[in-house]
């Protein structure tokens, strides 16, 4: 176990991981969209989500998006939560995913339903005192819980029912995932300890094989469902074995992030990952194999695309509004009758919408909302102590070969 971990390729993700130039930006837009396209078969046409045929019933486009969002977030919020103190840091992810998510609450209940109510009954009465109608939509779900999907009745005759907005719940796993590394950051966990981060993966990833391996002969096979844990006051309750799997892949971006140089960026390595992803999509074992492959695969591209993709997303992160507007989108489009254009159609039709809100989302809200975060209260201007700088990551080589850019704050 020493050897190991205290190895260190030549070409590690410490050397070749850049602040300044990567492609975590693009990936990201690439994983919105692909929750977008796995959408498009329910919500148009009733069917299961695409992708499923990809992987044998495994796991959909839709799941694949989700899992790389957290394996991201698991490396960037890692190295957040140890570049600042606890108030920031904590000041930081609010900022990032409360104002655009309740701006999206708001937009929905008081701008979008409103002309569904218009277009479906050709009246408004009923619709703002209804008992689950668009203020208690907001209230309820206002703290990421989504105890309310539906809104005054509306869209039932949609494919896939009445939901408004189906893809927010993953935010709630989100925001418990900060907390987690809120915690390992304040205990010195992250800094003195990081081999307990990585036992606890290695523990999760255990009970992902345990799973797999109860449910032999069978290959293609998902997690072992457990039901749910809770509900706890404000946060509500969780899917055990979505909570479990969702934290195993942002705790291996964190792992990848504490261990990041000894871990080796080479080609061999990402090929073999690749052929694991592939190999296990079609004969089995996706979760236990090709997740993990998907989570190693997902950091060597944000280290090796072409550097014209690298611009994408640094300034103009549009990815967040892409994710949470999308579902709204397509639920309308759909009840427009137009998902009988075509799925190719629908999806296009489906993602121009969906920009079209993205981008006020981020210019409007999400931008003005992170340019506060160096805001201190004055209460706790007084109290916050700065931590400790982290030791730099050796230079990469094309960093090492060429003068300094102008600096980029990282986005965190």
């Amino acid at each position: 176990m020493r050897t190991v971990l205290t190895w260190r390729p030549a070409r590690s993700l410490a050397t070749e991981f850049s602040t300044r130039a990567n492609s975590i930006g693009f990936l990201r837009l690439v994983l919105a969209v692909s929750v977008l396209v796995a959408h498009a078969a329910p919500l148009g046409y009733g069917r299961p989500n695409y992708g499923f045929e990809f992987t044998r019933g495994q796991l959909d486009f839709g799941g694949l998006g989700v899992n790389g969002f957290f394996v991201l977030s698991g490396f960037l919020i890692t190295a957040s939560g140890m570049r600042f103190s606890l108030p920031r840091y904590a000041w930081h992810r609010f900022l990032r995913i409360f104002p655009g998510f309740w701006v999206c609450l708001v937009v929905a209940a008081c701008l979008l339903m409103p002309l569904v109510a218009l277009y479906e009954r050709d009246t408004l009465a009923g619709y703002w005192n209804h008992p689950n109608g668009p203020l208690d939509y907001i209230v309820r779900n206002a703290t990421t819980t989504m105890n309310q999907y539906t809104i005054s009745g509306l869209w039932a005759t949609n494919p896939s029912g009445g939901a408004v907005n189906g893809s927010l719940w993953t935010l709630k796993y989100e925001l418990t995932c900060y907390v987690l590394v809120g915690v390992l950051a304040w205990t010195g966990t992250l800094r003195r300890a990081p081999r307990m981060v990585l036992l606890v993966t290695v523990g999760l990833y255990l009970v992902v094989v345990a799973d797999w391996v109860r449910q032999l002969p069978v290959l293609n096979t998902g997690m072992y469902s457990r039901g749910e844990l809770g509900p706890f006051p404000v946060i509500g309750s969780y899917g055990i074995t979505t909570l479990m799997f969702l934290v195993f892949m942002f705790l291996i971006g964190a792992s990848m992030h504490l261990y990041r140089d000894r871990i080796p960026m080479h080609p061999a390595v990402a090929a073999v990952a690749a052929v694991a992803f592939v190999g296990s999509a079609a004969f089995g074992g996706f979760l236990v194999i090709g997740q993990p492959a998907y989570a190693y695969l997902l950091v060597w591209l944000s280290c090796k695309l072409p550097g014209w993709l690298q611009g994408i997303g640094r300034k103009r992160d549009y990815s967040y509004g892409i994710y949470i507007y999308a579902f709204p989108v397509q639920q309308g489009i759909a009840m427009l009758g137009w998902a009988e254009w075509g799925v190719a159609a629908y999806i296009l039709l489906s993602l121009a919408g969906t920009v079209l809100l993205a981008v006020p989302s981020w210019h409007l809200v999400e931008k003005p909302a992170m340019s506060m975060k160096n805001w201190t209260p004055p209460f706790l201007a007084r109290r916050e102590e700065p931590v400790e700088a982290e030791p730099p990551a050796p230079p990469t080589r094309r960093e090492a070969e060429e003068p300094d850019p102008v600096p980029v704050p990282a986005r965190d």
